[in-house]
């Protein structure tokens, strides 16, 4: 092998080193060519396309399941008003509503009846003393009959049988007291009528849908289907809480006007007594023979 040297050397060298270099430079570009060729190439491969198409296709088909009319859609849930119609039936529903409307027109007209002024006025017993207290026993009875309290009638019946004595007086003052009375508690009865009734009512509905929901039981097979079912047991519980519904206030106001109608009667009488009590020496008009 034979090796050069001095300046041919050298200037070979040189040549050697140049084309190496320029081989360098020539390489660099169609690399760059290369790899811009493949990013176009990547860049045009249907191959994104393939893969959004199933998600389109899974969007498609959510949207035709939403407008689709016999997809499985929620059901629309009736309100409470609706449902308690329905579970009841309109006979139930007649029945509980007169009994409600009776129940307010009795209340209203025994708290009209049960008031102090009504049973034992405070002016009555102001202008029958004074009356007396004049001597004037005619205008006494007058005032007394003409009002239409309660105290006014005791009042009345008792002056008008003072002539055959104070004790006949007081007879008389207790029969019409009496009277009153039961007239105040047979209207209060119907309120506590009202309310032993109302949850009989309730559970007559009660013993009627379970009935209907075993008759589901055994005529549906092994199956039977639930919505039967709950509109038996449905009826069962809706009449017994409108049943319990209505009983409630009607025991719970009878009890209070009955006891406020009894206050105001021991009123009534221990105030008739007490306006009476001068007539105590009064004694029975001897009879003519």
């Amino acid at each position: 092998m034979i090796i050069a040297r001095g300046p041919l050397a050298k200037f070979l060298h040189a040549g050697v080193f140049l084309v190496a270099l320029m081989a360098c430079f020539s390489a660099s570009p169609i690399a760059y060519a290369q790899d811009d060729d493949a990013m176009a190439e990547f860049a045009d491969d249907p191959m994104p396309e393939a893969m959004d198409e199933p998600a389109a296709d899974a969007g498609d088909e959510n949207a035709d399941a939403g407008n689709d009319p016999g997809g499985a859609a929620p059901a629309k849930k009736d309100n409470m008003l609706m449902w308690v119609i329905n579970s009841l039936g309109y006979g139930y529903l007649f029945i509980f509503l007169a009994l409600s409307v009776t129940l307010v027109a009795l209340f209203v007209t025994n708290m009209l009846a049960a008031r102090r002024d009504t049973l034992c006025p405070q002016e009555l017993v102001d202008s029958f003393e004074e009356r007396l207290n004049e001597k004037d026993f005619q205008g006494a009875y007058d005032l007394a009959r003409t009002d239409e309290s309660v105290l006014g009638q005791v009042l009345s019946a008792g002056l008008a049988k003072l002539s055959r004595g104070y004790n006949k007086a007081l007879e008389g003052m207790q029969e019409v007291g009496e009277e009153e009375s039961m007239k105040l508690e047979h209207r209060l009865s119907y309120m506590a009528l009202i309310g032993n009734l109302s949850p009989m009512i309730g559970l007559f509905g009660t013993v009627q849908g379970m009935i209907a929901s075993f008759q589901v039981i055994a005529t549906g097979g092994s199956t039977p289907k639930p919505s039967d079912l709950a509109a038996g047991i449905s009826t069962a519980l809706f009449t017994t809480l409108v049943g319990l519904a209505v009983a409630i206030p009607a025991i719970a106001a009878y009890n209070i006007l009955r006891n406020r109608v009894s206050r105001l009667l021991l009123e009534v009488g221990v105030t008739s007594e007490d306006l009476m009590s001068r007539f105590e020496d009064v004694q029975p008009k001897a009879t003519k023979k």
